[in-house]
């Protein structure tokens, strides 16, 4: 029999749906029943696409002994980390203080009234019955003493938050000097930043394009290359089908956690994009990444809703990677034998794997000598495996995800001249805005149309007017620029904090135990950041001096994190580069010549294009506007006037 998560929109959630656990969704109801029977509460975090909450599924909640413990001592709470990012930050951050780490699958127990006494992560079967069982016991013996520790914890946790925010004061920032710790951070042979496991940094390297852009450094374009090319040639990028894997357990990007993350790849598509139009001996392999990532963020994520799912899991059929991995006989199979045979030497397959049980990944770490041939192999593989099971989908729509990928796409869209990708980025827009706002207020997901309870947090608001300024850029359409500067708005006004910083949940949200923070960046922008980014853009694009302003003082509370841990800054970093270069605007007119098209597409990166669909106040037809923050030149029609 179904239990109580049939009726999520979250597809985590509804892969329990049939678990013999008690389980109920997150919510006031669930607490209610914890404190009329006096009990604990176990807490679940994970995500649909998650290797390890797969695992723990199969082992402890599809079994009748744990649902039977759950069942008599605990109300079981399910959470899907990505439908509630404000439940998730809350208790890892009890996590990460109660056992030095956080992760998924998150397993917490709680009071009734919602506060933590025992935290950690997967748990194999026998030692999460022990756990259960031991806490139940206690529980019942000495409930006083865990409610006090509970306490405890969450005071330690309130106090903490506190002294952060009473000690982030504003300062300038030496944008060399993160450029220059992450030169130290930097891996000379694969490119990245750190030891394994690597994650692709694509905001860390957005920033440093932009760095390279304003001041001409050196350092900063190698650093992009370099991680850009190892990546982009490495088997965490899908050479048969496009897009990237979460990330590498190794340093040289062989093998992948194979998960594939919209946000991921909406970031990295932005990223390829830039570095195509700036570097011209990486265009031919940036814009090849950028073309199958379009192609297969159409095939695989589009939804009937004109919007992007959110994720691809890492297994099939409970075996990861399997979807993905070939031997070289299995080559040989679906080639032939000598086709079969070249293409295991050039994608680097193995007689004895580069992963497991002497399977390997694809790495295109040459160019083929033949492009026709290999696009002729990269096809025919390409229908073989579609013939093999499939990973599974996670198809809600992320309003914060979808404008990240609004702006990559409709950015890329304008770089290469493709205006069917600007439709699409304007199609998944007009669903976002006709569906995710309820009685004025924006939600954080849906699922088949059906919009969730969640409220959107403060990274949906930003990532959704930033992708709206992007179409405004790639368009000239001025609705576009109107609607994401009400949405900015309305989030300063939502999540504005005292000290210039914005929370990551809005003022009318549910009040958790502890407040989340949202300074830094992780695998996709924070709250800050992504609020101050579109805040510096909708200033210059609506010359807006206030909305700059609050992009400044917002940006001054992250100063100190940012030059000391760059790599978690990446787009608070990406925003200040942008302040400090202007911003930088073109203001196309009307019947812009080609040449001055052209000559716009190749302006440095962070420049802020804008086209126009009707006549501008103080331009003539064929000419262009440069303005710098709030100084502009003259306008001109000569194609060497722009940057």
């Amino acid at each position: 029999m179904p239990n109580r998560l049939q009726s999520s929109t979250s597809p985590y959630l509804l892969q329990h749906a049939h678990n013999p656990v008690d389980w109920w969704e997150w919510g006031e109801d669930a607490f209610a029943e914890a404190s009329r029977r006096g009990c604990p509460v176990l807490l679940s975090v994970g995500y649909a696409a998650c290797h390890w909450c797969h695992v723990m599924a199969h082992e402890s909640f599809e079994d009748e002994e744990v649902a039977q413990v759950l069942r008599e001592g605990f109300v079981a709470v399910k959470v899907d980390r990505e439908e509630r990012p404000d439940v998730d930050a809350a208790y890892l951050s009890a996590t990460t203080a109660l056992t030095g780490q956080g992760g998924w699958p998150m397993t917490c127990l709680l009071t009734p009234s919602g506060e933590p006494f025992w935290a950690g992560t997967y748990l194999p079967r026998d030692q999460f019955l022990q756990l259960l069982r031991t806490a139940a016991e206690q529980w019942e013996q000495d409930r006083d003493r865990l409610e006090e520790g509970a306490g405890q914890i969450t005071s330690a946790l309130q106090e903490a938050h506190a002294r952060a925010a009473s000690t982030r004061v504003g300062t300038d920032l030496d944008l060399h000097a993160a450029v220059a710790t992450l030169g130290t951070e930097h891996d000379p042979q694969w490119g990245g930043f750190g030891g394994a496991p690597k994650f692709p940094p694509s905001m860390v390297l957005a920033f440093l394009l932009r760095h390279h852009a304003r001041t001409g450094d050196e350092r900063a374009l190698h650093m992009v290359r370099s991680t850009a090319e190892h990546l982009a040639r490495s088997g965490t990028y899908d050479q048969v089908g496009g897009g990237f894997s979460r990330y590498a357990v190794d340093r040289a990007w062989v093998v992948p956690h194979f998960e594939k993350m919209l946000y991921d790849n909406a970031l990295l598509l932005g990223v390829y994009a830039d570095l195509a139009r700036t570097d011209e001996t990486s265009r031919p392999w940036a814009e090849r990444v950028v073309r199958e990532t379009v192609e297969w963020l159409v095939r695989e994520l589009w939804t009937e809703q004109e919007a992007f799912a959110s994720s691809l899991d890492a297994d099939t059929d409970g075996v990861e990677g399997a979807t993905y991995t070939w031997t070289r006989s299995e080559l040989a199979a679906a080639l032939g034998p000598e086709d079969g045979e070249r293409a295991a030497d050039l994608l680097g397959v193995t007689s004895r794997g580069t992963f497991e049980h002497g399977r390997s990944t694809l790495q295109l770490r040459e160019d083929p000598a033949d492009w026709r041939w290999y696009a002729g192999i990269r096809q025919r593989l390409d229908v073989t495996r579609s013939l093999r099971a499939q990973p599974g989908r996670d198809d809600k729509v992320v309003t914060a995800w979808n404008g990240l990928l609004i702006s990559s796409l409709a950015h890329a869209g304008w770089v290469f001249d493709e205006e069917d990708w600007v439709d699409l980025a304007a199609r998944c827009a007009r669903f976002l805005l006709r569906e995710h706002v309820v009685d004025g207020r924006l939600r954080r997901s849906s699922r088949d149309g059906v919009v969730g309870g969640a409220l959107a947090v403060a990274e949906d608001f930003g990532n959704l007017a930033d992708g709206l300024l992007a179409l405004h850029r790639a368009t000239g359409d001025p609705h576009w620029l109107v609607e994401a500067e009400q949405l900015l708005e309305r989030g300063v006004d939502l999540f504005g904090q005292p000290d210039g910083g914005f929370a990551a949940t809005g003022h009318d949200g549910e009040q958790l135990f502890v407040t989340p923070t949202t300074t830094g960046d992780n695998a996709e922008p924070g709250g800050l950041s992504a609020l101050a980014l579109p805040l510096v853009r909708a200033g210059a694009q609506g010359a807006r001096p206030d909305l700059l302003e609050r992009a400044d003082e917002a940006l001054r509370v992250v100063t100190a994190p940012a030059q000391h841990a760059p790599r978690f800054a990446g787009w608070s970093l990406v925003a200040m580069e942008e302040l400090a270069a202007g911003p930088v605007t073109v203001q196309l007119g009307p019947d812009a010549s080609p040449e001055l098209v052209r000559a716009a597409r190749h302006t440095p990166v962070g420049t802020l294009v804008m086209g126009a669909v009707g006549p501008v106040d103080g331009l003539e037809p064929g000419q262009a506007l440069v303005c710098r923050g709030t100084v502009c030149g003259l306008p001109s029609s000569d194609p060497a006037s722009l940057p």
